[in-house]
């Protein structure tokens, strides 16, 4: 039987833009105290999770939330651009709100169809998959057997899971409306095949065995 590898998706720890629901997207925006809460706790589900290699994104929220698991395992996070979140151009920093007062038209066509009409200037949602399945095959090839946790994105993750699952990249925001922070997403990979084996599940450590 072919080499298996587990790769685990999670959202990175809640943000100050979390709460009025702004776009960061490559906005280099840190984490807040609850998401250093957050961190932490991910970092005790990874205590025990038997974790062989860790990766994070270029942006800041993701490598403040994989340094506890740092502390936790020892791995060294690499840094994985191209596992960034989406530009979301003009909506970057900005709330649906303020968008329907600045930009009605965009945020029309966006709630119809988020990846047909993408926010002008940003990155076009099909484009993001691509990147982001290259990135996670080089990942799998580097560590092939291996459980490898990854820092990443909520946009990014619901759009890798929505394309795995053969929907339509427009139909991303409804089929899959949420991912909470420091949530795990989890991916078994063999040659040729990927499967998904968790959405959106909290932290939780893994409690110690008795015999």
């Amino acid at each position: 039987m072919s080499e298996r590898t587990t790769v685990v998706l999670a959202r990175h720890g809640r943000t100050p833009w979390h709460s009025p629901n702004r776009y960061c997207g490559s906005s280099d925006v840190g984490i807040d105290e609850v998401g250093v809460g957050q961190a932490a706790r991910l970092g005790e589900w990874a205590r025990t999770a038997g974790l062989t290699s860790l990766y994070c994104t270029d942006l800041r929220r993701t490598r403040l939330t994989a340094a506890p698991v740092t502390a936790a395992t020892g791995l060294t996070p690499t840094v994985e651009p191209r596992l960034r979140e989406l530009h979301f151009g003009v909506a970057e920093g900005h709330t649906l709100a303020e968008l329907r007062d600045s930009h009605p038209d965009a945020v029309r066509g966006f709630e119809r169809d988020p990846v047909g009409h993408h926010f002008p200037g940003g990155e076009h949602p099909a484009d993001a998959v691509r990147r982001a399945r290259a990135a996670l095959a080089d990942v799998v090839t580097a560590d092939p057997g291996g459980r490898i946790l990854v820092v990443a994105h909520s946009t990014l993750i619901r759009l890798l899971v929505t394309d795995l699952m053969g929907g339509s990249l427009s139909r991303y925001r409804a089929l899959l409306p949420d991912l909470v922070p420091t949530s795990l997403t989890t991916f078994l990979v063999r040659p040729g095949n990927m499967a998904l084996a968790a959405f959106n599940v909290p932290p939780t450590p893994e409690p110690p065995t008795t015999r």
